[in-house]
């Protein structure tokens, strides 16, 4: 390459960074809000459909340069209603939009709140987060329990398979042994510290968070809480408005129709319900259930640093039982008899039922006439 075929390509290469630089225009302006007038720093501008964007400064100004066109200038900022203004970006020139003003917006409360005693990053405690979408994803109709399964150090089942008989362990420790919570408020049985989850059968579907604390945790209650500790928040009052109708169906004749509905944000009031019907055979023999649950959230902003919420829970029903702990060859005396700890003098104790056994439930016959 000799030198004049050199000097060419380096014209060439100067006129085309030239160019490149001339073809683009700045944008600058002022982001405020509209009702006072305030310089807002930090929002955010964006050029819809494209990757340029800038920030406010201390002044609430902006200076963002981009190629030669028209776009939609998006403008946001935390707390502040989204809006959009319209620009011409022309090249080499400085497009001035003046003041820019966005209107206060109404918030939606956090599926994070602090209702009770609950940690964060300072906080000396180990912590799983389970937010409402995971809930919502893995839990279907079972006990809520169950959508725990997937936590570090907890393990839960649904026992003998009974409406509402789930019951879950935490770092070796059972349900006498762990605090659990709705909304802060202790739940266990006072006499041996208990769960009977059936008596929440429909609280999975109003729960918006649910914080697990393993081990000895920061509640300040006087509760049985060595394995941990299990913090259920339900859905806050003052989110958006809208309502969903979801209708499950399952096995042995399962059936769960849920409503729920939020008001949204009523000049400082709202109010939150779920209601749910839910009807089963069961898998095992016996274990049906007839079961009504509702759910509802009131608040109200005072001012803005005075609320009161109000939480009515309940969940009247109908439902049979099953036990967990039975002798194997109730079930399959083959089975048992295959375990190397299995005493087979014990399978001659037992008759076989099969799988569906249950020792709480049997049929009448139906030529019997006296009192039942």
């Amino acid at each position: 390459m000799d030198n004049k075929f050199k000097l060419s390509f380096l014209a060439a290469f100067m006129v085309l960074i030239s160019w490149g630089a001339w073809a683009q225009g700045t944008l600058r302006g002022h982001v405020i809000d509209e009702a006072t007038g305030e310089d807002l720093v930090g929002a955010n501008l964006t050029l819809k459909g494209t990757s340029y964007g800038a920030g406010t400064d201390i002044n609430g100004s902006f200076s963002l340069s981009a190629l030669s066109g028209s776009y939609d200038v998006l403008v946001s900022f935390i707390g502040y209603e989204e809006k959009e203004f319209t620009a011409t970006i022309v090249d080499g020139q400085t497009t001035r939009l003046g003041d820019l003003g966005i209107r206060a917006g109404s918030f939606q409360l956090s599926e994070l709140e602090l209702v009770s005693s609950r940690y964060d990053e300072k906080t000396p405690f180990v912590a799983t987060n389970v937010a409402k979408r995971d809930v919502q994803l893995r839990l279907a109709s079972r006990d809520l329990p169950n959508v725990l399964n997937t936590a570090p150090n907890i393990y839960s089942t649904n026992s003998g398979g009974g409406f509402g008989d789930s019951r879950i362990n935490m770092r070796g420790f059972n349900q006498r042994n762990i605090a659990i919570l709705i909304n802060g408020v202790p739940v266990n049985d006072m006499e041996n510290g208990w769960v009977y989850w059936s008596n929440w059968s429909g609280i999975g579907d109003a729960t918006s968070n649910i914080q697990v604390q393993r081990g000895l945790s920061a509640v300040n209650l006087a509760t049985p809480s060595i394995g941990g500790t299990i913090n259920i928040i339900t859905d806050p009052a003052a989110q958006q408005a809208g309502a969903v109708l979801q209708q499950e169906y399952g096995s042995w004749n399962m059936r769960k129709t849920t409503a729920t509905f939020h008001t949204g944000d009523l000049d400082g009031f709202a109010l939150s319900g779920t209601l749910v019907r839910h009807t089963q055979d069961g898998f095992s023999e016996g274990t049906w259930a007839d079961a009504w649950s509702y759910y509802v959230g009131a608040s109200y902003k005072f001012s803005e640093n005075d609320k009161i919420e109000l939480f009515a829970i309940g969940a009247p029903q109908y439902h049979e039982q099953n036990l967990y702990m039975q002798n194997i060859a109730r079930y399959e005396r083959d089975y048992a008899l295959s375990l190397d700890d299995y005493d087979p003098a014990a399978a001659q104790q037992y008759d076989q039922y099969g799988r569906t056994f249950n020792q709480n439930y049997t049929t009448v016959d139906p030529s019997y006439s006296g009192l039942q």
